[in-house]
């Protein structure tokens, strides 16, 4: 029997699993850390991404454990005035009409679960990819755990163990592009937002002279984002007092605001310049990694899983040729990666951080331009709720 192994169960290893093992196709996953994490990273679903995976029964068990944002909004800080897209228009064209704003950690329990109930998967955990080799006919991975190492052998590798890949890396891929000059904070507070700044919209991104900032909503918390300088000192800017100056200065609220959650990271911009490479491939944060505007990372990465899973299913399952497949994948999410997901996620950061207020005025004049017309609406939402990316890069053959 043919058998596929995924190192990372992320949300790109763990739909491209689940996908073949339904499949017939036997699937064997390794995870470095000792159980998923549970930590704040991606939060929205966009909806192509939600109509594929209906089709492993997850979307709607994330809609009912998630929060339906029908608008998002660009926001001038100094003003409040906004530009506001209602994604309602979309309605016809995808089975859901909206941002789902919910935790990555959801997806990937819900999808492990569902292949802990598939008798042609295995999971196991603790397990890191450290190199691979492979010839004509199979792959191996090396693995290891507290000092111990071992290899597994199949037909094939997905390599979906994030932007640090082993498997990347051991296949020679490079991995172009740039660090922004910044850091990023992210904290959660339970405090709503809405009822403080009116008219906000569940997500929001807000432009401003000297310190931009991004509100996100989930079911039961606010997310923002807000910049800081390189060299500032993560002690600091990850203290209460820290934190509530800057929520306090978003919008003031008596009695302080209760921190949920915090982390600081840092963002980078970059492609793998190739996907495939002999009988092994990447999807993912090992293939492309990008800025939180626009939340494209982790869907893109779910379009990548399904896009590998379905010709890996064409070639293991229905015969066709391999090489011509996987050259297919590795062009099309090449390509989006860097038409879609890197452009669009960049061009979104020059608009938030526009410090020239004339500028800042045009680019939300034109927002509300596009926001009021119809024609033009509709095309900024489908290239923003990544629906062209999809039209363009998902068919199976070449």
């Amino acid at each position: 029997m043919t058998r596929v192994l995924i190192a990372g169960m992320g949300p790109a290893g763990l739909v491209s699993g689940l996908m073949l093992a339904r499949a017939g196709i036997e699937v064997h996953l390794f995870e470095a850390e000792a159980e998923l994490p549970t930590d704040l990273r991606a939060s929205t679903f966009h909806p192509p991404t939600l109509d594929m995976l209906a089709g492993l029964g997850l979307a709607d068990l994330l809609v009912e454990q998630g929060l339906k944002a029908p608008t998002y909004q660009w926001r001038d800080r100094a003003s409040g005035d906004a530009a506001t897209f209602d994604l309602g228009c979309l309605e016809g064209l995808t089975g859901y009409p909206f941002r789902l704003q919910c935790e990555q950690w959801k997806l990937t329990r819900a999808a492990r679960d569902a292949l802990l109930a598939e008798p042609l998967a295995t999971l196991e955990f603790g397990w890191a990819a450290t190199d691979l080799r492979q010839d004509a006919q199979s792959v191996t991975l090396s693995l290891a755990r507290d000092g111990q190492t071992r290899t597994e052998t199949g037909d094939f590798l997905i390599g979906a163990d994030g932007a640090s890949s082993a498997v990347r890396r051991a296949l020679g891929i490079a991995f172009e592009g740039f660090t922004y000059p910044e850091q990023w904070v992210v904290a959660s507070t339970p405090v709503d937002f809405a009822s403080k700044l009116p008219g906000l919209a569940p997500v929001t991104y807000t432009a401003d002279s000297e310190e931009w900032y991004v509100l996100l909503q989930t079911r039961d918390l606010w997310r923002v984002l807000i910049p800081v300088d390189d060299d500032a000192d993560p002690e600091v800017i990850l203290s209460d007092d820290w934190i509530e100056g800057k929520l306090q200065g978003i919008a003031p609220h008596e009695g302080g605001y209760p921190i949920a959650h915090r982390t600081i990271y840092r963002v980078h911009q970059r492609v793998a310049d190739r996907y495939c490479v002999g009988r092994a491939a990447i999807a993912g944060d090992a293939a492309h990694i990008n800025n939180p505007l626009g939340g494209m990372g982790m869907n893109g990465g779910i379009h990548d899983a399904v896009n590998l899973a379905e010709k890996l299913i064409a070639v293991f399952r229905d015969g066709a040729e391999m090489d011509a497949l996987l050259a297919h994948y590795s062009a099309q999410r090449h390509d989006i990666a860097e038409e879609y997901v890197l452009t669009h996620t960049h061009q979104n950061k020059q608009v938030i951080e526009e410090k020239d207020p004339a500028r800042r005025a045009a680019n939300l004049d034109r927002l509300k331009r596009v926001a009021a017309n119809p024609a033009e609406r509709l095309a900024y939402l489908r290239k923003g709720a990544m629906l062209d990316a999809v039209d363009k890069s998902m068919d199976v053959m070449p």
